[in-house]
């Protein structure tokens, strides 16, 4: 017969068991991919390259490409050059795969050049060596309904960008999704007239970037779990500045993922935690937007002048008037900025402590992290940015970096004002002309 010792014993046992049993199924679970299943029978796969490109080749000016339901692997590039008016789709983002996984030539997933009047749309692009998606030298493009992620969770080997259209025109990407780019998930540059809406980006070290590109819109998008959700730069040595960006009724919300991006690249500044981040650019309306707990800081607007100052590894960026020789009419410094009618909140009482900004912050403002700050530089001592913030319930700090983080001022009056408001994006796609919703 057992006594009470022996029965609180084998009690014991079974329990530490039971814990011991559900410890190594967390464990087996922690590195569970949502590709896995996708990827764990080989035989659902078929190889349709040859037949594509060559359909593809082949395509007459206003044809449809289209692809059903099914798993398709690549070993190379799709490239599609000097087509007019194609429609390229799928049978549906979660119905059609196309997998880049064990690539073997070319930097892209799918690359498009050269083309005008492009639509891609209804499937998931994957695990390309570089970018998933890249679109180049192109007048008119749609991406719709598409998913461009890497497998394997966020790690610095994924591709630069999900989606890349740079040195186009008349960009339109909608009702995507976006994961795990090293860089940014969906990124336009060097672009003109450009329409973001409607998307998710997570797990992104840039959820969503514009880099040196003009008459942007970027509104309706879910941008959360990145090291920073919406990031717009004007960078040097490019082949031309940008301006005039609306960024508008988006949710903005838990950008606190770790940076993952490769050691040289640009982003690799940007601290876990950040909501906006603007980079020297100019003519910026930021307005209706939910910026809600991104730890370090909800808006951060710097100079080139700063990036230069906390990365002295990148000296080969330094490339502006005085300390950047190669591009003697970059203006580093960001100006005409109206930021109004946001929603911030933060409910960390910390910043991410990994990087720069991120101890800055925690020195300068214990358990009160501004959600707007300015690095204080601009081109000419006599002169102010400038900055209007209809935001007049908020913390704001200008850090103060000319003199060296001295007399720091965190008074917002002079900055309540009404900026200049811009004209919403009107695109043209063929003969269909897209708008703005404000």
């Amino acid at each position: 017969m057992l006594n009470n010792d022996k029965i609180r014993m084998i009690v014991n046992i079974r329990k530490y068991f039971i814990f011991f049993i559900l410890f190594i199924f967390l464990l087996s679970c922690k590195d569970k991919d949502e590709y896995d299943s996708l990827y764990s029978d080989q035989s659902n796969w078929t190889n349709i390259e040859q037949n594509l490109q060559s359909q593809i080749i082949a395509a007459h000016d206003g044809d449809t490409i289209r692809l059903h339901e099914g798993h398709f692997w690549f070993t190379k590039s799709l490239i599609i050059d000097n087509k007019k008016d194609i429609t390229f789709t799928g049978a549906g983002m979660n119905k059609t795969f196309l997998s880049f996984k064990g690539q073997e030539e070319g930097a892209e997933g799918i690359r498009i050049a050269n083309c005008s009047g492009f639509t891609i749309s209804d499937m998931t692009v994957l695990d390309s060596n570089g970018d998933n998606i890249k679109a180049t030298n192109t007048n008119g493009i749609r991406f719709i309904r598409v998913r461009a992620d890497w497998s394997g969770g966020a790690k610095e080997s994924n591709g630069s960008y999900a989606f890349y259209p740079v040195l186009c025109k008349n960009v339109l990407i909608e009702e995507c999704i976006a994961a795990r780019a090293s860089d940014a998930g969906i990124y336009v540059g060097q672009s003109d007239t450009v329409i973001i809406r409607n998307n998710r980006a997570f797990q992104n070290v840039a959820g969503i970037g514009s880099e040196n590109s003009n008459y942007v819109d970027i509104y309706h998008n879910h941008a959360y779990d990145n090291t920073g959700g919406i990031l717009v730069f004007d960078l040097p040595g490019l082949t031309q500045y940008g301006s005039k960006t609306r960024i508008f009724d988006n949710q903005v919300i838990e950008n606190n993922h770790e940076n993952f991006a490769p050691k040289g690249n640009i982003v690799g500044m940007v601290p876990p935690g950040t909501g906006f981040m603007i980079l020297s650019t100019r003519q910026l309306e930021i307005f209706d937007n939910q910026v809600l707990n991104n730890k370090t800081i909800g808006t951060s607007i710097i100079s080139y002048e700063l990036v230069s100052a906390i990365d002295n590894d990148k000296k080969e960026n330094e490339r502006s008037t005085g300390k950047f020789p190669l591009d003697t009419l970059y203006n580093p410094y960001p100006d005409s900025i109206y930021i109004y009618n946001n929603n911030y909140a933060n409910t960390y009482w910390f910043p991410n402590l990994g990087n720069e900004i991120g101890k800055l912050i925690a020195w300068k403002f214990p358990f009160n992290t501004p959600f707007i700050l300015w690095d204080g530089f601009v081109k000419s001592p006599a002169k102010d940015i400038n900055l209007c913030l209809n935001q007049p319930n908020i913390t704001f700090a200008n850090i103060n970096g000319p003199e060296n983080l001295k007399n720091i001022k965190t008074g917002i009056s002079n900055y309540l004002c009404k900026g200049q408001q811009l004209v919403p994006v009107v695109l043209l796609f063929k003969n269909e002309i897209i708008t703005s919703i404000k």
